[in-house]
């Protein structure tokens, strides 16, 4: 550069001479760009001619959440988890890797792309699509999509697209055209290594439209379709397994066949995975011991969840199950103490989530103390039914809870307490206002009612206390006779 600098300023004709050389490079570097800018102009206009819809035998079919997949491969589904995010931003992070003129299809499928604009067109449509559906916008996304069901489309874009329509489907909760997309998907591309994940996703529209049977035939295909790949994502297949299991356990408990259910959930806790959810699987193990009347089993698996995981969101339930069957097994004592530690609980879910916390505590409460009435055992009741009445105090829940109080108290043979629960009630009558509702009312009268009969039964039996003392027959008959009891209708 010195040298040719030396030579312009010290010879007059080398200015002319550099000139020219510039002006030879200019040219020569700018013809490739006026190449490539015809190119890309050719391919904007081809973006924007009609294209063929490529039309399926059974007509379009769509995924579920985590079916949709990046063209690498599908992402791993986490047990009721939505897997669109991750799906979205392998997506956008795969599209980089993409050569500038091939897709690389995940299961190996090559296709040669004229321009790279056009494949990042497409891209940008499906990424558009997917966005619209996940802004819960299907009828917006459902044409970008179709429109990409085309014969010059490539493959991996068809794909995921078409499992992108089938998610749009169930966003709509158009079932049927949901499952029909994934068979259709199946029909087309049968070696592909979504297949499983596809299965799963079948199996659970099955029986979300109550068909059972098919449900089950679904996940135990997923569970043969993915012992048939490769072992380069062993994990996740193993993973996809046992979502097909838990999912083979839950068909079970919703078609009512809960000791299956229980046999399968047994079986997941035996396996020695780190993929498994394991105080989910147990949690549902109990309640289906619970629902078959193993009573025995859900005692001991009920202890052992509530001894393992404290902090459990299903730590409610899990204690209503086990005060239920410690109740069925006529342990009367341990089943009040599980129910009172429960009204008297405040974990940290009782917190987040006090609406749940006091449904399961409410249900549990109620049911314990009713059937204790019902047998007789009126102290327990009584002390479950006073702690009912601490939890909640709006008239909607305290009016019912006090109404068994009295009659409990009636049953203890107690009339005054029971006249002053009674009383106690109606005075809160003011409280209803004019929009209450008429159970509510109906408590109010009845519990009046419950006070006359009261005062008229007291009175009786005081006239029967003089009358027999007045009649030495009476007496003598009141002395073999039992002594006279409040009688409740």
């Amino acid at each position: 550069m010195t040298l040719m600098f030396a030579m312009i300023s010290r010879w007059p004709s080398g200015k002319l001479v550099f000139r020219g050389i510039i002006a030879l490079l200019a040219v020569f570097l700018a013809s490739p760009a006026v190449r490539a800018q015809e190119t890309s102009a050719t391919a904007l206009r081809s973006t924007n001619a009609p294209v063929t819809t490529t039309h399926f035998a059974n007509g379009p079919i769509a995924p579920t959440n985590s079916l949709a997949a990046a063209t690498n491969g599908p992402a791993p589904i986490a047990f009721a988890a939505n897997t669109n995010a991750p799906a979205a931003t392998n997506l956008a992070a795969q599209t980089s890797r993409i050569p500038s003129s091939q897709f690389t299809d995940p299961d190996g499928f090559s296709g040669t792309v004229n321009d790279s604009s056009l494949l990042g067109q497409l891209r940008a449509e499906l990424e558009d699509a997917r966005h619209l559906r996940l802004m819960r916008q299907p009828t917006t996304a459902e044409p970008i999509l179709e429109s990409l069901l085309t014969d010059n489309t490539p493959e991996p874009i068809q794909k995921s697209a078409l499992l992108e329509l089938a998610l749009v489907n169930q966003d709509e909760n158009n079932l049927v055209r949901a499952e029909q997309i994934y068979a259709q998907f199946v029909t087309r591309w049968s070696d592909d290594r979504r297949i499983p994940e596809v299965f799963l996703h079948e199996g659970q529209l099955y029986r979300q439209m109550g068909l059972n049977s098919l449900a089950l035939s679904k996940f135990y295909s997923v569970m043969t379709a993915a012992l048939a790949l490769k072992n380069d994502q062993l994990g996740y297949y193993q993973k996809l397994v046992l979502d097909a299991q838990m999912e083979i356990a839950e068909t079970h408990y919703e078609a009512g066949r809960f000791s299956d259910a229980a046999d399968f959930f047994m079986r997941l806790l035996k396996q020695n995975s780190p993929a498994l959810n394991r105080p989910e699987i147990q949690f549902r193990l109990i309640r289906s011991l619970q629902a078959s009347g193993n009573y025995t089993e859900t005692a001991a698996q009920a202890r052992d969840y509530l001894a393992r995981y404290p902090d459990s969101p299903n730590l409610a339930e899990a204690r209503f199950c086990l005060a239920l069957a410690l109740k069925s097994l006529g342990q009367n004592n341990d089943s009040l103490q599980q129910v009172l530690t429960l009204l008297k609980e405040e974990k940290s879910q009782a917190r987040e989530h006090p609406e749940v916390w006091a449904y399961w505590q409410q249900r549990t409460g109620n049911e314990i103390a009713n059937q204790l009435y019902r047998e007789g055992d009126y102290p327990r009741a009584l002390e479950v039914y006073r702690s009912l009445a601490d939890l909640d105090h709006t008239p909607a829940w305290q009016l019912p809870v006090s109404y068994q109080i009295g009659m409990t108290y009636e049953r203890l043979l107690q009339p005054q307490m029971a006249m002053q629960t009674y009383s106690n009630l109606v005075s809160r009558q003011t409280e209803l206002g004019t929009n209450a509702a008429p159970g509510l009312n109906a408590i109010i009268d009845m519990a009046r009612w419950r006070i006359h009969f009261i005062q008229w039964q007291t009175k009786a039996d005081d006239i029967n206390h003089i009358l027999a003392k007045d009649n030495p027959m009476s007496e003598q008959a009141s002395k073999t006779s039992p002594p006279p009891t409040t009688a409740i209708p």
